[in-house]
Order: structure tokens, then C-alpha cells, then sequence
């Protein structure tokens, strides 16, 4: 991997200190852009650079939520763009609701700075042009 730019959205300012922590300790380059609320994420990918490479979405936040920020998305312009959910949530019918919104992966947010780090790497390391997300494989087991 090289040079790739992803974005985080979550309202949590510590949630998004702990991503920025973990992408800083990968091994690969990578731009990451955090955003605190959905307004502020969609905000900057309508009016880039950078364009992400990957988007992690947290789902409970005030104003725009995940669910309406990934509905937005999936019916604009910008609907390529791989969204990685990141929540606490595990509830099948939360994931599933992702699921037919149009996100393209699932991961409930790991406990552990270790897990965090597995988990992004795993999510950069799909190739996101071939992955077809289905009952099986949406959801990341760690």
C-alpha cells in the first residue's frame, strides 16, 4: 500500500484520537482525515482533495448519523467509495440495516489498540473493486 488517504467520522473526540494512534503505528503511509459528525465527513468529500481511499463510518453520532450519511453517499455522485462501519454496535439488525444501505464492511470497534490495528489493516488490505459483501463475509471476526 502507498499513499492511501481514508477518512473517520465518529463524534467521540477520544474514539478518534485512538484510530488516529493506530493508523500512526501501521507500517504504510497513510493520510488519514477525521471528521467529528456526519455534516462535517460529507462536507469534505463533496468539495475534495483528498479523496479517500476508504471511509470509516461510526454510526451513533448527533445531527446526520452513519445511516444517513451512508444513504447520502450511496445515492450521490461519491457511491464508490468503500464505507467501512465502525461501531460498538453488534445487534444483527443494526449490520444488517449497514448491509442494505450499501456499506461494504462491518466492524464492531475492538476493545484492544491490537485489535484496532488488525482491524484497519484488514479493512486496507481488501481489494475493495472486487469484494462482494454478502451475509458471510460483512461483518470482521477478530
Amino acid at each position: 500500500m502507498t499513499d492511501l488517504t481514508i477518512f473517520y467520522t465518529d463524534d467521540d473526540d477520544d474514539d478518534l484520537s485512538i484510530f488516529a494512534d493506530a493508523v500512526e503505528s501501521l507500517p504504510e503511509k497513510i493520510q488519514l482525515k477525521t471528521y467529528n459528525g456526519g455534516d462535517k465527513l460529507l462536507t469534505a468529500i463533496y468539495n475534495p482533495p483528498p479523496i479517500p481511499h476508504l471511509i470509516f463510518l461510526d454510526l451513533n453520532m448527533p445531527g446526520k448519523n452513519g445511516f444517513d450519511v451512508l444513504a447520502e453517499l450511496r445515492s450521490s455522485e461519491k457511491k464508490d467509495i468503500p464505507i467501512v462501519i465502525f461501531s460498538t454496535s453488534n445487534e444483527p439488525g443494526i449490520i444488517e440495516r449497514c448491509r442494505t444501505l450499501g456499506a461494504n464492511y462491518f466492524i464492531t470497534k475492538p476493545v484492544l489498540m491490537s485489535d484496532i490495528v488488525k482491524s484497519i489493516e484488514h479493512a486496507l488490505s481488501i481489494d475493495w473493486k472486487k469484494f462482494v459483501p454478502d451475509t458471510k463475509n460483512f461483518v470482521y471476526k477478530y
